[in-house]
């Protein structure tokens, strides 16, 4: 069992940050509601904890609490936001509304600038604020260690209980040494090791699985990516040809990726398994065939896929174990780790169908973060292409292209998209933006090629940067990119005379388009 450090949930916007934040320093962390009995996180044997923000105020009726055995149990606790006005509340410091409240950046100043919780941070540096309410009093045994101008108790601490107290956030990129300070905290306050690495966890999860399934039947929807390729491997390298990975190509990938999908995981790749490849365009094309609504759309081919896979799984018969590529961020938002609002459903077995016969569902990525997946696919050989490629939704290009999905509109948004990555990927742009792609809008316009008249459609372009995609920014391409994007696309994409930049951030815009 490795050490751990354990967030408490109260509710808050970047929880699954913190525990991403924690998880930086190669210390293994997990988040739990605070409604988890003290008892059964004690068994855990934590290293330490962190209380998050939240929306709520301390002092109202029925306010989401701990106990107060939680801060005499003798190990290090850390306070965020709501946890520190919490911390507060119950050992007897006062927490009101604010007179001026708190957003965004703010300047802080150190008080103690010896305290090891701020070891290798400067005296002032800019921290990211969220509040309504704040500190007013100190509990009896903590000091002040940090300031703002509108917060005389931005950071407390009572050294002798290792106990602490941050009103901001350091969780967020927008606090200059917020990264530093949580590194503090886990690794010279919790005198965690940093020993937890991916490579291990790879290792100890092949031997596990191995143990698990012994010689059982295993079945693997495999869509090519990250994450069901990284889980499909993992299988593949615990029992072999045991596995059997359906992957469902319905023509609506991206330029060449069913082959590239085929061609690592196939018979001529190179690992051991049973792969089947189902190659149904045509049936999801006709389906489409005149469907604008987008949400209809997204049924359409849900549903589709279901029956695809339903086919194929038949053909198999009986199996003993069903894997799904879930990670912890599924987990999390689906309301079943932590205290969160349910942002989607948590998706065991939902939507494949229910005939299918297996004993228990496996999910060997269920604790890892996205970018821990790519780093357990990287040390387990799968290809850099594969490993780092692009988000992309499940329902594909069905969603990149506005309006009725044809097969001619499909070839247009899959060259024009394949030029524009080659070309982000040429001027070093590919690792920093989060996710870039190209889409088809429903609009044609009238444009001049080759001194003849044109009447075609316009290409729009999209790239962002996001942490927990539920907000993004857009990246600011070079302009010479750009331009060298859309001659390509103008030149090299038949039917397209026209290429946008979509400038919106999210909100008011969504990432994709539909």
């Amino acid at each position: 069992m490795p050490e751990r450090v354990i967030v408490i949930d109260y509710g808050g916007q970047y929880n699954q940050l913190v525990a991403r934040r924690v998880r930086e320093n190669n210390v293994y962390c997990e988040i739990y509601s605070y409604k988890t009995p003290l008892e059964q996180i004690k068994k855990m044997n934590p290293k330490g904890i962190i209380l998050t923000g939240g929306p709520n105020s301390v002092y109202e009726e029925n306010a989401a609490s701990a106990p107060r055995e939680l801060f005499e149990w003798g190990i290090p606790i850390l306070g965020l936001c709501y946890g520190a006005q919490l911390m507060m509340h119950i050992l007897g410091g006062k927490v009101e509304r604010a007179n001026e409240k708190e957003f965004g950046k703010t300047h802080m100043a150190l008080d103690q600038t010896k305290n090891p919780l701020f070891a290798e941070v400067p005296k002032e540096s800019v921290v990211w604020m969220s509040h309504n309410d704040y500190v007013t009093k100190l509990a009896p045994g903590f000091s002040v260690i940090a300031h703002t101008d509108n917060c005389p108790n931005a950071a407390f601490a009572r050294e002798d209980q290792k106990l602490y107290g941050f009103q901001f956030h350091p969780e967020v990129l927008h606090s200059e040494y917020g990264r530093q300070m949580l590194a503090n905290f886990v690794l010279r306050i919790c005198g965690c090791s940093g020993d937890w690495r991916m490579d291990d966890f790879a290792d100890q999860t092949i031997a596990s699985l191995r143990r698990k399934i012994g010689d059982g039947k295993v079945l693997c929807g495999l869509s090519g990516g990250v994450d069901s390729s990284v889980a499909a491997v993992l299988l593949s390298k615990a029992i072999g040809r045991q596995l059997t990975c359906v992957f469902v190509d319905h023509g609506l990938l991206r330029k060449d990726e069913g082959d590239q999908v085929e061609a690592v995981f196939g018979p001529e790749g190179p690992y051991e398994l049973n792969f089947v490849r189902v190659n149904a365009k045509d049936r999801f094309y006709e389906k489409l065939a005149g469907v604008e609504e987008p949400e209809r759309k997204r049924k359409i081919i849900g549903e589709e896929f279901i029956r695809v896979f339903e086919a194929e799984a038949k053909k198999i018969g009986r199996v003993d174990y069903l894997v799904q590529g879930t990670i912890y961020p599924d987990v999390v938002e689906s309301g079943l780790g932590g205290e969160s609002a349910t942002i989607k459903s948590h998706h065991n077995v939902g939507g494949l169908p229910d005939y299918v016969d297996f004993k228990e569902i496996v999910e060997p990525l269920r604790d890892l973060f996205k970018d821990e997946v790519r780093k357990v696919g990287l040390h387990l050989g799968i290809p850099e292409e594969l490993v780092m490629r692009q988000p992309f939704p499940g329902p594909g290009l069905g969603i990149r292209i506005i309006g009725a999905i044809t097969e001619e509109k499909v070839r247009i948004v899959q060259e024009a998209d394949a030029i524009y990555r080659e070309e982000m990927e040429k001027a070093g742009l590919n690792r920093t933006a989060g996710q870039y792609f190209a889409a088809l809008t429903n609009m044609r316009s009238v444009g001049v090629m080759g001194d003849e008249r044109t009447y075609d459609y316009a290409i729009a372009l999209r790239a962002v940067n996001t942490v927990d995609f539920m907000t993004a920014d857009v990246v600011e391409i070079p302009y010479e990119v750009l331009k060298k994007v859309t001659t390509r696309i103008i030149n090299e994409v038949n039917h397209v005379n026209r290429v946008f930049y979509d400038i919106t951030s999210k909100p008011p815009g969504t990432i994709e388009f539909e």
